[in-house]
């Protein structure tokens, strides 16, 4: 493990978490470079029977430039869902070419963005998406790479919130439409069609929703060829689920990389995948300082520093995040962990075995490297929470602690501002 207890105490990797947290405060972010490398090496090594293969990180887990730049390292491109997403993985030094774009709700000016930056190709959503691209591409006299994004109607069986290949999903296009639209997209002459791609949820530990989503695909592949068209390329997303708590299976990578392979033997075809969790979940940890144990009735409220606007996904999800103290005790307690923000869903865990912590103790949320720094804002006028990366016993901040004030600034209206001798910004308000 890289977040184990040396001498008594939490370290990530060779550095003490309280040496951290002495630098840079609470809360905060912690990355381990070995553990996210581990964690793409084990993915990549589990499809070593898949001839022909492309790794796309999916961002949206975890956006900071470490991260790409680390797995890019690996070999790992990456899939993007916005425009801000391009930008991050150009300035973080990815190649165009080894960007697919995904996403249910990409504006015009996103498309003709990503196409100006010359991307690996676009995953459609929706046939109007596909003559909008061809549109645009065809004004720059260019083709567009596009694969069509297929709904299986398949369930997942994971949180209904991050499931995405039900028959009402707001994700791909239905499977019983698949072929028809990808024959009138194939037509449009500012695309270049030559794939499908399919996504089915996130969080998955079971594998076999995944293997029959595939043979789905794969049924459709071949009836595609059939009517002439030229498929070389298949993007299987990503979605495989890691474990949250002890005791608790995550997906078996090494089984997946033999089903996948057993699945699409006969395809022909260059394999994309875009495993976000997998890769990142298990490279961090949100630091904390408690601030309080107030008392509770039956159980006392352990008032951490970290709120969900730091970590969302407990309040989105009830999402499960290990909590322990850096500086263990001898014993445990049942406890509620909170966070001070002013909504009653600012929970991280109720009635649960922890342990023992007192005022001004650190702890960490384990597994907090993907969907966590991601998803953070600045409710209540927090400050967006920092990240810190570790290699061996050096660390550095990757991103700062940014004041919600700084992130956003305010200014008045100009009718108001003109009256107020002090000039325009807002501050000039504050005594």
């Amino acid at each position: 493990m890289v977040f184990d207890l040396r001498g008594g105490q939490l370290h990530a990797e060779a550095v003490p978490l309280a040496a951290i947290a002495d630098a840079v405060g609470t809360p905060t972010y912690v990355y381990s470079e070995t553990a996210l490398r581990t964690a793409a090496e084990a993915f990549a090594a589990a499809l070593t029977d898949v001839p022909a293969k492309q790794l796309m990180f999916a961002m949206k887990a975890n956006p900071n430039a470490m991260v790409l730049r680390t797995l890019a390292g690996l070999g790992f491109g990456a899939d993007i869902v916005s425009g801000g997403e391009l930008a991050l993985a150009r300035r973080a030094g990815l190649a165009p070419q080894d960007i697919v774009y995904s996403g249910v709700g990409k504006t015009p000016a996103e498309l003709a963005a990503a196409l100006g930056a010359g991307i690996g190709r676009f995953n459609l959503e929706l046939e109007r998406e596909g003559e909008v691209l061809s549109a645009l591409a065809r004004a720059r006299g260019r083709r567009a790479p596009a694969l069509l994004r297929v709904n299986p109607h398949i369930d997942a069986h994971t949180h209904a919130k991050i499931s995405t290949a039900l028959a009402d999903s707001k994700f791909g296009i239905g499977y019983g439409e698949a072929a028809a639209m990808y024959g009138r997209l194939a037509a449009l002459p500012g695309l270049d069609m030559h794939g499908i791609a399919v996504h089915i949820g996130s969080q998955i530990t079971d594998l076999a929703p995944l293997r029959a989503s595939y043979r789905r695909i794969g049924q459709l592949l071949a009836r595609l060829r059939a009517e002439g068209h030229r498929i070389t390329h298949v993007d299987l997303g990503g979605g495989l689920g890691v474990s949250y708590r002890a005791g608790e299976p995550g997906a078996d990578v090494a089984a997946y990389g033999t089903m996948v392979a057993q699945e699409t033997r006969d395809w022909g075809v260059t394999l994309l995948f875009e495993p976000g969790r997998f890769i990142a979940a298990r490279a961090g940890v949100l630091l904390t300082r408690v601030l309080w144990v107030k008392p509770g009735q039956p159980y006392p409220f352990v008032v951490v520093d970290a709120a969900m606007n730091d970590l969302a996904r407990p309040a989105l999800y009830d999402a499960w995040h290990d909590f322990a103290a850096v500086q263990p005790r001898r014993d445990r307690f049942v406890a509620n962990i909170v966070g001070p923000v002013c909504e009653s869903g600012d929970s991280f865990a109720r009635a649960r075995v922890v342990d023992r912590v007192e005022e001004g103790d650190l702890a960490v949320f384990h597994t907090a490297g993907a969907y966590g720094a991601a998803m953070a804002s600045t409710y209540n006028a927090r400050a967006l929470v920092p990240e810190v990366w570790v290699e061996g016993d050096r660390f550095a901040v990757i991103a700062d602690r940014v004041p919600a004030a700084d992130l956003r600034p305010q200014r008045l209206p100009e009718w108001i501002a003109s009256r107020d001798p002090a000039g325009p910004s807002l501050p000039a308000l504050i005594p």
